[in-house]
């Protein structure tokens, strides 16, 4: 968490010039090592920089995403703060579902993390510089605004750009003592856990969720089920490698404040689906001066970032006419899987057996993610605190351009998104090469929790509400090719309270494998639309 919950407490977002000019910034100068963003970006980070760069020269361009939050960055032309041609140059601001006020709402944390998206400055370059950002300010927190705000403040950037808007940054959330339910807990039924479940499916983009649970702190909404909620990792020798001890991870052992319970989603689903750098950040404020924080507020959009290098990709494959390839590639289940089935767990020794994985990501306790009950449980599809591990934005890449696949014959990489229509119904990827003995299989399974709005029309309006459907139950097992007998399966992901699964085991010898997706239960009345994302080494 770090600053993220200080912003929170101590912000007064419609603050005057003045104290945004001197505040922050200025604090942050003191006493701070200088550390580039670009080192978060690059081969020690998230490994963007070389996506950036020929031949690949991926930046966002045409892709558009948002940015909700308290309050807003800068905007040249509007606030007096802004400089011409700033590193920060964001594409709308708003304030709710209104063109944003000048020089009001302008916020230093908003800045900062818009910054780490967008930034054009040569040095401090963000992930997607080219990216079109969409942020939305909901002004002071008081009595009367929070959730439902929050919620239409959502809805319109997810509207913005003609309703295409590939993924949305929540560096922000609501405490569990501000939500209006009796014995309001963590279970996915808080009005904007639901509002963006909801978006996510209806708007098809990905939200992506600042992971703050356990400590007293604004957990809501990372009890969605249909986005991605990242903690943040710091360096450990120049790399970004150790979760940060700072983090609050999905199963806290002691009582938040005024509370009986620790802040855990309901039951075993865990709240933690991926790391990405968060530590010591260098960033733009308002007005282009530099600064450093840390926080789960910075390693969220990192990966929002990441998703528009990998929609600009998409669309140039698009273009292009590319085989195995459709529009299926901007379903944000499919950027989901993509990205958590790429995510670095353990370092590959150069034999490709831990399939070209870059680090070895470390918890709080120094423990890697084989060394997790997540790795030895096959209904526990997350590590407590590393999720499926640490973003690589170039690892991702690679799985996306594996390519679209249907049920059937695979290669070694790719992705397919498919549907179930019934309870029992099932889907298998047979690889078309043996799979290498000793080599492991990396696959993710992701599909969206239904999420209903009560209106009369399509559109959330303050006073409305939601209605969650039963979350349909979908499990994914590794089999040897030639049985049908899920008994005889190397290894399951097979959880009953998510919307996602994961397997990374080992294979036991060479041979001819396959990939079974099974419907346990069909609870929404529909077809279950699901994503799916496999990474292995075949026999050479």
């Amino acid at each position: 968490m770090g600053s993220f919950f200080w912003h929170w407490q101590r912000r007064s977002v419609k603050r005057s010039l003045g104290s945004l000019g001197l505040g922050l910034g200025a604090l942050a100068a003191v006493g701070v090592p200088a550390v580039a963003l670009t080192s978060s970006i690059g081969a020690d980070g998230i490994d963007a920089r070389r996506l950036q760069e020929a031949p690949y020269n991926l930046t966002g361009r045409k892709i558009a995403i948002g940015q909700v939050e308290i309050g807003r960055p800068s905007q040249f032309g509007i606030d007096k703060i802004a400089t011409e041609n700033p590193p920060v140059q964001v594409g709308r601001i708003f304030e709710l579902d209104a063109p944003a006020i000048a020089n009001e709402s302008v916020d230093p944390h908003a800045a900062n993390v818009a910054s780490v998206m967008i930034s054009r400055d040569k040095m401090l370059r963000g992930v997607a510089p080219n990216a079109f950002l969409y942020s939305a300010a909901i002004g002071t927190l008081t009595e009367f605004i929070g959730q439902q705000e929050e919620c239409l403040a959502s809805q319109h950037v997810a509207l913005q750009n003609s309703g295409d808007v590939r993924a949305t940054n929540f560096s922000f959330g609501e405490p569990l003592s501000r939500d209006v339910r009796p014995n309001a807990s963590l279970d996915g039924n808080a009005l904007l856990t639901q509002c963006i479940d909801w978006s996510a499916r209806v708007h098809k983009l990905l939200y992506v969720v600042a992971g703050n649970q356990g400590r007293g702190g604004i957990p809501i909404p990372t009890d969605n089920f249909n986005g991605i909620n990242v903690a943040y990792s710091t360096r450990v020798d120049g790399r970004f490698m150790r979760v940060d001890s700072a983090n609050l991870g999905s199963e806290p052992t002691f009582n938040a404040p005024n509370s009986s319970r620790p802040e855990a989603n309901e039951g075993r689903r865990r709240s933690i689906n991926l790391v990405a750098p968060g530590s010591e950040i260098e960033m733009f404020q308002p007005n282009g001066a530099r600064t450093v924080s840390s926080g789960t507020s910075f390693a969220a959009p990192h990966v929002v970032a990441t998703i528009a290098l990998l929609q600009e990709f998409g669309d140039r494959q698009l273009r292009a006419g590319a085989n195995h390839w459709s529009l299926d590639s901007r379903e944000p289940q499919v950027m989901k899987s993509v990205i958590l089935n790429a995510a670095d767990k353990i370092e590959d020794p150069g034999d490709g057996s831990l399939l070209g994985m870059s680090r070895t990501l470390l918890d709080e306790s120094g423990r890697n993610w084989i060394e997790s009950d997540a790795y030895t449980n096959q209904q526990i599809p997350l590590n407590a605190e590393l999720g499926t591990g640490h973003l690589n934005a170039f690892r991702a890449y690679e799985q996306l351009a594996g390519g679209q696949w249907t049920p059937g014959n695979i290669p070694a990489i790719g992705w397919s998104y498919s549907s179930l229509a019934e309870t029992g119904s099932a889907e298998d990827y047979l690889f078309e090469q043996p799979l290498k003995g000793g080599s492991y299989v990396s696959a993710t399974l992701a599909w969206e929790r239904l999420v209903k709005l009560n209106s009369a029309d399509e559109y959330y309006d303050i006073g409305e509400d939601f209605t969650g459907q039963p979350l349909s139950d979908l499990d994914l097992y590794l089999m040897p090719a030639d049985t049908d007998d899920i008994s005889q399966s190397v290894w399951s992901s097979v959880s009953r309270e998510d919307s996602l699964e994961h397997v990374f085991i080992p294979v036991p010898a060479d041979g001819r494998y396959k990939l079974r997706v099974v419907q346990q239960q069909a609870n929404s009345g529909e077809a279950q639309p699901y994503a799916l994302a496999w990474w292995s080494q075949t026999v050479q």
